[in-house]
């Protein structure tokens, strides 16, 4: 069992740009099985400097298909670990990722970085006995120096 926390990182919105910014980001289109993503040119090397204090977790709907594409497209070690999310009406949450990033990370302190917290996200990370740290970006901007700098600072302050 790793002794580093947990990094649960969405992509829509974290690593592939969309919507309206004053200055698109550097980055590049890739088809990913028929759809165009915007890749955040930076997003790679971040992650990157990222994985020496943490244990990434792709926390997407993009599930394992992130690892056939993520790793190369963003030159990182691969395949990384990734959650898979239950479709059904009968979650027992309102937010689509919490049951399965509560069930993997157990009492693991985790950092999670996403475009799309909802207030239970922050209710449940508030109640989590572990350390839980959520980082929100916008999801034209995507992961910055900034959220790294916020990342890096959490784990050396649990000891990482």
């Amino acid at each position: 069992m790793h002794d580093s926390p947990l990094l649960f990182v969405d992509i829509d919105g974290v690593i592939s740009l969309f919507g309206e910014s004053h200055t698109r980001p550097a980055g590049r289109w890739v088809n990913v099985d028929g759809m165009l993503h915007f890749l955040s040119a930076t997003a790679g090397g971040h992650l990157l400097r990222l994985a020496e204090g943490f244990e990434l977790v792709w926390c997407s709907g993009w599930e394992d298909r992130a690892n056939d594409h993520l790793p190369h497209e963003l030159a990182l070690p691969g395949p990384l670990p990734f959650l898979t999310f239950e479709r059904s009406r009968r979650r027992r949450r309102a937010h689509w990722k919490l049951d399965a990033v509560d069930a993997y990370a157990r009492e693991r302190p985790l950092a999670w970085i996403d475009d799309a917290f909802d207030e239970e996200c922050h209710w449940w990370a508030g109640e989590r006995p572990a350390p839980t740290l959520l980082v929100a970006t916008e999801p034209a901007v995507g992961l910055t120096e900034k959220h790294v700098a916020q990342l890096e600072g959490w784990a050396t302050r649990l000891g990482h």
